[in-house]
């Protein structure tokens, strides 16, 4: 089986330095990012992980408890409901009052139960689904879990493989990858090396893979993120 190599360009990277990466020589942008062809040691990737930190979009905020329950009476019919309460009281009609206030009351307990199951159960299956990238670590190829991918490193890529961070790519055959998720084209998109003009369009970049994006050829070398 062959495959594709390519040097890693991860957002928070490219967020810092600003670098135009599809127009630069491989063997300079090797030399930019301190790396070689047989990969990062490990030493040098623990330090470089503790630097730009992991490999992953900011996850958004988790919703405390109270303010979950508090969102569950913001729906038109809630509102509408506590409306007809309020005014029950205000003509002393209290049993209707009491009985609306808490019929509303029970509907938002029930659906704040739910919706906190519900985020405990994406979070624990987010916590066991990991995915694993084959990356060049001590002249060694290894498994690295995606978000440990770091500046630098050098990245193995096969048929059905997800592209972990924005790559240049270092040596290749044959070589197409899925890009629909990220620029709408149905077909596969064919990748090759080389150095292309700095203000060259995003869908244009034939020399860089794309995080998101996936290989759907397996007649390839490796690559390099």
């Amino acid at each position: 089986m062959t495959y594709e190599r390519a040097v890693a360009q991860p957002l928070y990277y490219m967020n810092q330095h600003k670098t135009e990466f599809w127009s630069i020589p491989i063997a300079d942008l090797l030399l930019q990012l301190k790396t070689t062809p047989q990969g990062l040691s490990s030493r040098d990737a623990q330090n470089r992980l503790e630097l730009y930190g992991s490999n992953l979009l900011r996850a958004k905020k988790r919703t405390d408890s109270l303010t979950l329950f508090l969102n569950q009476f913001k729906s038109p019919i809630i509102v509408i409901l506590l409306f007809a309460a309020g005014r029950s009281f205000f003509l002393h009609d209290s049993a209707d009052a009491i009985i609306i206030s808490l019929i509303v009351f029970v509907s938002g307990l029930l659906g704040f139960f739910q919706e906190r199951g519900a985020n405990n159960a994406v979070e624990k299956l987010i916590a066991i689904v990991q995915t694993k990238v084959q990356a060049l670590r001590d002249g060694k190829q290894q498994e690295v879990p995606l978000e440990e991918i770091i500046p630098g490193d050098i990245v193995i890529l096969t048929a059905g493989d997800l592209v972990p961070g924005d790559c240049a790519l270092v040596d290749s055959r044959d070589l197409f990858l899925d890009e629909a998720t990220l620029t709408g084209e149905t077909y596969p998109v064919e990748k090759e090396v080389g150095i292309l003009a700095p203000e060259t369009p995003l869908s244009q970049r034939k020399n860089t893979l794309f995080m998101g994006t996936h290989v759907v050829n397996n007649r390839i070398r490796p690559k390099r993120c």
